[in-house]
């Protein structure tokens, strides 16, 4: 249909165009996109086998929906993303404040413009982009700006009585009429907005003081919330409920690789990091661990989540870290460090809720526990189980390594050393450069210095090896000799 010469109601009356209202309009576009065996949520990662089957039965439903799911779990971007649903164009009443469908009229104004030039109205169209609204729900939100109010300003300037219909101010959802309207964090809303909510859910219309006024808004509702502000800060009435017709659960990624792909596709990176840094897969691995292992921790709130998005913080801060290395140390390339992870701690801790005894231990603290935990949990993947080698009174293939530190004084890495100097500190352990020739036979020469650290540290956290913070870097050393050395 070609918008550009259908300017009046005839000539959309003439060009066969047919209304129809937005709750078909996406269940007729999505029923076209599933039998072409189209993709109709993009850059959503992890729930093409949940979330997504479930929010398009919605949709086919034409139910208004509660997306309901701890922070990070991409619900408004699934709202946003249904606007690819829409139609590309739709006609209105030109000049209208609430986008009237030239063939069902409601406002005032486009029913007086329709009967006084019928044929002659003038028509305008809307882009399917313009076609969605979004407000997040706060505890400053009043009737006025979700539904309207008299407007006492317009009333004095066309001289009209409050009791004229036209001293109205429409509010946002009138004003989103024939489009996806979005509430983010509805429980967020007093309980006395949501009460206003409940006719337009049900019977479509809108009621503004005294006045007798129906408008049958055509609306797609899209609302979501988080479990945890149903005892935190509000929950969503009963009623209201009642009236949603689909409610349905998000979750986090289930896997690795999973929340490796949605950190890949979120993170802001310049350019210059990404040819900069060389990040092996292992690091990509340890850095979304951090993220399982806080959602399983005994420090963290279970209830408040942790988002997607403290990894993706994460590894901006981590490639962040690894550029400042370089540049201070003049280096054009560099390989990521194991010790680089140091500077993902302040991404953590601004993105956890800590219990009770998470506070008592520290945020720093916690966050540095987390990345023990994952350098733990991941080592038995790599390179064999520590404690089942002990069990079987079996010598382990580590203590050759464990000797090395022993005979040694100590062994320094410090943070800002040259990439050069970094290697030739890594290759001068023997026994190290075996065990990943043993265990990581085919793993390419960049990677394997980041692996090389990773079995360091993976010694320490099975208490094989200590490992001390030093200003500057760190500093590792056997176990036991340290003890005796101190005495």
């Amino acid at each position: 249909m070609n918008t550009n010469t259908i300017k009046t109601f005839g000539q959309l009356k003439e060009s066969g165009y047919k209304s129809k209202s937005i709750k078909d309009e996406l269940r007729d576009n999505l029923r076209t996109k599933i039998s072409n065996k189209e993709v109709t949520f993009t850059g959503i990662h992890g729930y093409e086998n949940t979330v997504i089957p479930e929010l398009e039965r919605a949709i086919l439903s034409r139910h208004n929906i509660n997306l309901l799911g701890l922070r990070g779990q991409a619900k408004t971007r699934l709202a946003r993303q249904m606007i690819n649903l829409l139609d590309e164009w739709i006609p209105i009443v030109e000049g209208s404040e609430i986008n009237d469908d030239p063939y069902h009229p409601i406002s005032r104004y486009a029913t007086n413009l329709i009967k006084e030039k019928e044929d002659e109205t003038p028509i305008s169209w809307i882009h399917r982009n313009d076609r969605f609204a979004e407000k997040l729900a706060t505890p400053d939100v009043t009737v006025a700006d979700i539904i309207g109010d008299v407007d006492p300003i317009k009333a004095a300037n066309l001289k009209l009585s409050y009791a004229d219909d036209r001293v109205i101010h429409f509010g946002m959802i009138p004003r989103a009429n024939r489009c996806i309207f979005v509430i983010n964090e509805l429980p967020d809303l007093q309980a006395r907005i949501q009460v206003a909510l409940f006719n337009i859910l049900q019977e479509g219309d809108i009621q503004i003081r005294g006045f007798k006024l129906r408008l049958p808004l055509d609306m797609q509702f899209v609302f979501t919330a988080n479990p945890e502000d149903y005892t935190n800060r509000g929950s969503i009435v009963t009623p209201l409920k009642d009236r949603i017709g689909s409610q349905i659960l998000t979750h986090y990624p289930e896997t690795i690789e999973i929340a490796k792909t949605i950190t890949q596709q979120e993170a802001q990176l310049d350019s210059r990091q990404s040819n900069l840094v060389h990040v092996p897969d292992l690091a990509k691995d340890l850095l979304e661990q951090i993220s399982f292992q806080a959602r399983e921790s005994e420090f963290v709130d279970s209830k408040s989540g942790v988002s997607a998005r403290m990894s993706i913080t994460a590894y901006e801060n981590l490639l962040s870290t690894a550029e400042y290395r370089a540049l201070k140390s003049g280096d054009e390339h560099t390989l990521l460090r194991l010790s680089d992870f140091m500077g993902v701690v302040p991404a953590i801790t601004g993105k956890v809720e800590l219990v009770y005894e998470g506070e008592q231990e520290g945020a720093a603290s916690v966050a540095h526990n987390l990345i023990s935990d994952s350098i733990k949990t991941l080592f038995p993947e790599y390179f064999p189980k520590i404690e089942r080698l002990e069990k079987e009174s079996e010598r382990s293939p580590y203590q050759e390594l464990i000797d090395w530190f022993f005979e040694q004084s100590g062994f320094e890495l410090l943070d800002e050393i040259s990439e050069d100097e970094y290697i030739k500190k890594l290759d001068e352990i023997k026994p190290l450069n075996d065990l990943i020739k043993s265990y990581q036979e085919d793993i390419d020469k960049k990677d394997s210095y980041f692996m090389k650290e990773f079995l360091l540290w993976g010694l320490v956290e099975h208490k094989k090896l200590s490992k001390y913070r030093l200003s500057e870097g760190f500093r590792f050393k056997d176990l036991y000799g340290s003890y005796i050395s101190d005495l």
